[in-house]
């Protein structure tokens, strides 16, 4: 066994970047995983911001739950307390960045330097030589004190072509370390949509593709050069048990997928018992005190879910009794009387709210949200390509992080629906209040 730092709350870690979207950080960052759990190191990964399909690919690679940092929706005393209790327990921590690594605000690389975690680049090299080492020193250089690890090259043409790549930095003082490249033709690539990269249950070879990209990765990146980081002390804080013995109904299928698992956490720490159903295949729901409808893919199954007539009339009877559910992006857009998909299809969904929404071409909705409740402030995100048209008239408002005007909050009894996907570790007893009976 490889000697790895054992001390609590310090573990090697690594932060995956890109100066883009679509570079190959996920691919990367799983190879990485991977690998290290091929050589049996205990291995945690987490994604930088609001994310639902990066983590489940995570997660196949490391073997655990993956969570989101997000100094913005959690705060920096949530990133603090999930890190510390990573490391305390894990051999290597990986945090996949988002977008490019000084995009947004915060931005990947606020968070890795608010943990002084070091920066290792993935850049796309496809259709690029000498220029590799320039984009390479612009990334380090831009943020002087940002610690740097490395560079990598994804999309390579070949030997000769990394080699180039390779070259492009050698030079670069102080030196900055060459990681390795992985080929195009290494078949290691996953394939995406409108949303994002195809979900982990989708993709039939996902583990073969890991394995094969943590061989790629394997003879380039040495696990023992990764730095130590040691994290700040968080201990955990207990929450009031405002849901003890309160039964939870959580959809969760491929039709609708998207749950941060620090929501279902929340819920658990406050005394709710959850029991899940799917939507696409089961008539009825499961005996249940409130419901959470969480966002996903219901275009891609809209004749499914529109031919689930039982499950539509427990819905609507769910609501009708004033029992509380939360509907969140895609789990809102089963509540509406019609779903139109991409194909100008119209499906009929649950009607416990009226209106319809119709899948856009366009991007509709991406930001940081944030709703002022009785309870406080609720954060979170959407980030959504359909359009709502409704009669409903919106109960709060949200707003974005820069104060403009946000999603629309709907409310209807006890059932609250919006766009926006919650973080409820925000303010874990706003979200009490959504499900106390």
């Amino acid at each position: 066994m490889d000697e790895r730092p054992g001390v609590s709350g310090s573990a090697r870690a690594l932060f995956i970047s890109a100066p883009a979207s679509g570079q190959g950080k996920t691919t990367v960052t799983a190879a990485i995983a991977r690998h290290a759990r091929n050589r049996g190191w205990r291995v945690r990964v987490f994604k930088t911001g609001p994310d639902f399909i990066d983590p489940m690919i995570l997660e196949r690679a490391c073997g655990a739950p993956v969570y989101s940092l997000d100094l913005w929706m959690g705060g920096e005393a949530d990133c603090r307390r999930q890190l510390y209790g990573a490391a305390a327990e894990a051999d290597l921590l990986l945090i996949e960045g988002v977008m490019g690594l000084y995009d947004g605000s915060p931005s990947s690389a606020d968070l890795a330097q608010q943990f002084g975690v070091p920066i290792a680049a993935v850049i796309d090299g496809n259709a690029m030589a000498q220029t590799f080492g320039a984009v390479a020193l612009g990334l380090r250089q831009y943020r002087p004190g940002l610690a740097f690890h490395g560079v990598m090259a994804n999309r390579v043409a070949g030997n000769y072509h990394a080699t180039l790549l390779e070259g492009s930095v050698s030079g670069i003082q102080p030196p900055l370390r060459f990681l390795g490249a992985l080929q195009q033709e290494a078949g290691v690539a996953i394939a995406d949509r409108h949303l994002g990269l195809l979900q982990a249950a989708e993709i039939a070879d996902l583990d073969a593709r890991l394995d094969l990209a943590a061989s790629a990765i394997g003879g380039s990146v040495n696990l023992e050069e990764i730095p130590t980081v040691e994290f700040p002390p968080a201990p955990d804080v207990a929450l009031p048990p405002l849901l003890a013995g309160v039964r939870i109904a959580v959809a969760r299928d491929e039709a609708l997928s998207f749950i941060y698992a620090a929501n279902l956490d929340v819920l658990q720490r406050l005394g709710a018992r959850l029991q899940f159903f799917s939507p696409v295949k089961d008539p009825r729901l499961p005996p249940a005190d409130a419901v959470y409808l969480p966002g996903g893919y219901p275009e891609l199954h809209a004749a499914q879910l529109a031919a689930n007539h039982p499950l539509h009339t427990a819905l609507r009877q769910h609501v009708s009794a004033g029992k509380p559910l939360l509907a969140e992006c895609g789990g809102m857009m089963c509540l509406f009387e019609h779903l139109i998909d991409a194909a100008g299809t119209r499906h009929r969904m649950a009607g416990a709210l009226p209106g319809e929404t119709a899948m856009q071409k366009q991007l509709q909705g991406l930001s940081h949200q944030s709703v002022a409740f009785p309870g406080g402030e609720l954060r979170g995100h959407t980030f959504h390509h359909s359009r709502l048209s409704t009669s409903l008239s919106a109960s709060r408002q949200g707003r974005t992080q820069d104060g403009r005007e946000g999603e629309a909050v709907f409310t209807l009894g006890r059932l609250t629906a919006s766009y926006i996907h919650f973080y409820w570790p925000s303010n874990p007893l706003v979200a009490a209040s959504l499900f106390s009976p």
